[in-house]
């Protein structure tokens, strides 16, 4: 085991190497845990095509389900994005499919949200907006709003989301997202807050940034990539 810069360690496990979070408080929500895998002697035939293993047909697991298959059902190697393996792991065709898609979201998704867009930012009823630039936590857990001032918001507090659009009432038009209105509780109170967002100067960033946003947290209860991933 080694240390890795950011708070990230470098651990070998049986499927291959991964980066982690030193502190597994510090997970992302969207990490999965690694599976147990099926033992060898419950697994004597392929479980996708029953073929019958022996020194010829080796088995192999799958390493996002833990199931045995032979080398023809889990031949490719997909990167697995959500349990931190550095290099791309064996998985079978279905658990293949499922990580292609969700590297997919990583790729896009998850990128727009942390590299970030401006925003004039106002907080509960106050008449006092201010011009912060908003991004995505690097272990995706937290909002990050920065100008002036700064502060956090943790993605699992947040309790509803509603996006406008230019000229338009929610939902009434495809018009790109033109601002967003977010309800939260903070740490240590049951009362929700306000927190609203309106694009500015770089309209198109600001729009690409809120679908992204929209597509993360409207469906986050529970909180999970698959509801993402349906709003891909």
């Amino acid at each position: 085991m080694s240390s890795a810069p950011d708070g990230k360690k470098l651990v070998r496990s049986p499927s291959g190497l991964r980066m982690v979070p030193e502190n597994g408080a510090f997970n992302s929500p969207f990490s999965l845990d690694e599976p147990q895998w099926v033992p060898d002697k419950e697994c004597p035939r392929c479980m996708q095509c029953d073929t019958k293993f022996d020194f010829i047909t080796r088995k192999h697991h799958c390493r996002r389900c833990g199931k045995c298959f032979c080398d023809k059902c889990c031949s490719k190697k997909v990167a697995l994005q959500r349990m931190c393996f550095v290099d791309p792991v064996r998985q079978c065709a279905e658990c293949g499919l499922i990580s292609q898609k969700e590297a997919e979201f990583y790729d896009k998704q998850l990128k727009v949200l942390m590299t970030g867009a401006t925003f004039l930012v106002t907080l509960g009823t106050s008449e006092k907006s201010e011009t912060m630039v908003c991004r995505l936590s690097n272990n995706h857990r937290y909002l990050f709003l920065d100008g002036e001032s700064h502060f956090e918001v943790e993605l699992s507090r947040i309790s509803s989301m509603q996006v406008l659009t230019e000229g338009s009432p929610p939902g009434g038009s495809s018009s790109p997202a033109s601002s967003m209105m977010l309800r939260y509780k903070t740490v240590g109170s049951r009362d929700l807050q306000n927190l609203r967002l309106e694009a500015t100067d770089d309209r198109k960033t600001a729009s690409v940034w809120l679908a992204a946003m929209h597509k993360v947290i409207s469906h986050h209860k529970p909180f999970t990539l698959q509801n993402a991933l349906q709003q891909s």
